[in-house]
């Protein structure tokens, strides 16, 4: 604690000893090893989807305590790889990927279908898988900032994913083809039993 302190300074007393006035804690979904029951059971999510949240709460180092750590590696469409692995060229291999997210003991690993879908049947039954749905990509000039289907919801499902994550740029031009876009597609995903994560 005394590292945080030091990290801190001379704001060390306000952070580390505030006390929220404006919302009751007793509003605040604490997160724990019942995590799904306290906030998702009562939800209008089946079973199966239930189940998948479960899965993912239920893996890795983090098992079970309410909170997740998810490695997200996604930039390969929207910023080339090059950009994101050249550095570390290690990368550019899907497997090595999953690996680290395995070895990381993390929940889950989120990623594009090509990585996914290359490793899945190697991988999709030893870490909960993620697929991200829609790309945005940065190789048109000018930008366009527009989030596209790269895949379908039943080729996640057939790769053994539990969820499904998709971006929506809200406020961009294409932002209302975009929410009608992800809405529906989650709508499928839960019908089959997969939980959804919407970056925004």
């Amino acid at each position: 604690m005394s590292k945080t302190v030091d990290i801190l300074g001379g704001q060390a007393e306000y952070y580390l000893n505030h006390t929220c006035k404006t919302i009751d804690k007793q509003l605040i979904h604490i997160p724990g090893p019942d995590i799904v029951d306290k906030v998702w059971i009562n939800s209008d999510r089946n079973i199966r989807t239930l189940e998948s949240l479960q899965t993912l709460y239920g893996h890795g180092r983090l098992a079970n305590t309410g909170y997740v750590s998810i490695l997200p590696v996604d930039q390969g469409i929207e910023h080339s790889a090059g950009a994101s692995f050249a550095p570390n060229p290690l990368y550019f291999d899907p497997e090595n990927i999953v690996k680290l997210a395995i070895e990381g003991g993390c929940n889950a690993v989120a990623s594009t279908f090509g990585v996914l879908g290359a490793v899945a049947r190697k991988y999709a039954h030893k870490i909960p898988f993620i697929v991200k749905l829609n790309h945005n990509e940065l190789l048109t000039y000018p930008n366009s900032y527009d989030q596209v289907m790269f895949g379908t919801i039943k080729e996640a499902w057939n790769m053994g994913a539990i969820a499904v994550g998709a971006t929506i740029y809200f406020g961009s031009e294409q932002s209302r083809r975009q929410i009608v876009e992800v809405s529906q597609a989650f709508e499928y995903a839960h019908e089959l039993g997969m939980a959804t994560i919407l970056w925004c």
